[in-house]
């Protein structure tokens, strides 16, 4: 009872509008004050500070200020160029050509919602152009958005990984295959709209043009190489590698000349404020989790469940029904930080693989960004194609599907998200 209380409280403090760090906050305050452990909140202070002060944390806001250098750069009409010369003559073209070019990008930025503003914007203004209708061209940008942060690097990735203690190199290469699989269902899904919708294409490109677009694609396609081939090799660390993203992208920003030096300082203040506004969250949610663990609510779960005889596999059910609901209130990051406390013992308990759950946390945290009330990438494509969240969420449906589909394949088929970290780096964690 105490847990469902826990979670009724923290859903009405949502609902009426409270800022979600408010909410996390101010349950916690609220069970501890209403318990009669008041005294606890002396430590508000010190599990706020130490919920923020992994070294593994250091890769968020880096990986935020790449993005942002980007999307300021130049960086983001080149790939989507090249990925047109490749993919805009087929049915459906610049949808795919949107879907590809999200892939390519999402080798660098590891956030969806930096790629919904930045390429996001270019996407839809080419399809718009080119007769496709607002909404579904939205759609497109918003769904093909959610692929960031599954191929590698991704911020929730990284999160996952703090709190769990699991490699997040393993987690970057097991984000491989589930992305690139999100990425064909999402094609398919154009390709059979294309028809019966008269979606346009555009003309082929000349091996001349694919070659042009190439030469100057080339150096953002060496990003994820660099990155993760670093990774890799041992060169440097996630956490190292989110610094050399930076370096990289303003490198090519200042190269392309897309960049001016007085661009940096709104730069820097944008992914201060993007930053901060997370790890605020995180800090907050460190406290929470606190609560959750000193009512034991994570032993009474697993208790309950093994009365009830429930398996792995219904486990794993329940991670997939919790995290879809929550995901239509709670921004993705934060359902991460309030819900890893209490699945992580559960999950250790079931022997269930943690490597391949946190790629399938984050497929579902990506569900949630397309789904009202509180979608954050339809919020971003909302906001520059002026198309009503409503309707832009009804024309996600069919991505949304296609991405649910590959979720559950991946819940229960783990090998096909682990067989490249264990290829490449040996089984472990």
């Amino acid at each position: 009872m105490l847990t469902i209380a826990i979670f009724v409280v923290l859903l009405v403090f949502i609902l009426i509008d409270l800022p979600i760090v408010v909410a996390i906050a101010l349950t916690a305050v609220v069970f501890f004050v209403g318990l009669g452990q008041g005294r606890f909140l002396t430590m508000l202070p010190q599990r706020m500070y130490s919920g923020t002060t992994g070294f593994v944390l250091l890769a968020v806001p880096f990986f935020i200020l790449a993005g942002n250098l980007m999307n300021t750069g130049g960086i983001t009409s080149r790939i989507f160029r090249f990925a047109k010369a490749l993919f805009g003559h087929v049915p459906g073209g610049l949808g795919h050509v949107s879907v590809v070019s999200s892939m390519i990008f999402s080798g660098m930025s590891g956030s969806a919602v930096a790629d919904a503003a930045g390429l996001g914007q270019i996407q839809h203004k080419a399809m718009v152009d080119n007769g496709y209708p607002p909404a579904i061209s939205a759609s497109i940008v918003a769904s093909s958005s959610t692929i960031g942060p599954v191929i590698p690097p991704s911020i929730p990735f990284v999160l996952y990984g703090a709190l769990t203690g699991v490699s997040v190199a393993r987690l970057f290469m097991a984000g491989f295959i589930p992305g690139v699989l999100m990425g064909v269902a999402m094609m398919a899904a154009i390709a059979i709209m294309a028809g019966p919708r008269g979606l346009p294409r555009s003309k082929r490109a000349t091996l001349k043009e694919v070659l042009l677009s190439f030469r100057a694609a080339i150096l953002p396609l060496l990003a994820p190489v660099i990155i993760i081939g670093g990774i890799f090799s041992g060169l440097f660390t996630p956490t190292e590698a989110s610094v050399i993203a930076c370096i990289y992208a303003a490198i090519l920003g200042f190269i392309y000349k897309d960049l001016k030096l007085s661009d940096l300082p709104d730069i820097l203040w944008k992914s201060i404020k993007q930053s901060t506004a997370l790890l605020f969250i995180m800090a907050a949610a460190n406290f929470f989790g606190w609560l959750t663990l000193y009512q034991r609510i994570p032993d009474n779960l697993i208790g309950g469940l093994a009365s009830l005889s429930v398996s792995g596999s219904g486990v794993i059910w329940m991670i997939i029904i919790i995290d879809l609901i929550l995901g239509c209130f709670l921004e993705g990051n934060s359902i991460f930080l309030i819900t890893i406390p209490i699945f992580l013992p559960i999950m250790m308990q079931y022997n269930l693989d943690l490597i391949n759950l946190g790629v399938v946390m984050t497929l579902l945290i990506m569900i949630g960004n397309l789904t009202p009330p509180v979608g954050m990438c339809l919020f971003a494509v909302s906001s520059f194609s002026k198309v009503g969240i409503l309707d832009l969420a009804k024309e996600c449906w069919p991505y949304i599907v296609g991405i649910l589909a590959i979720t559950i394949l991946i819940a229960f088929e783990p090998s096909i998200a682990t067989w490249l970290p264990n290829l490449l780096m040996g089984k472990g964690m």
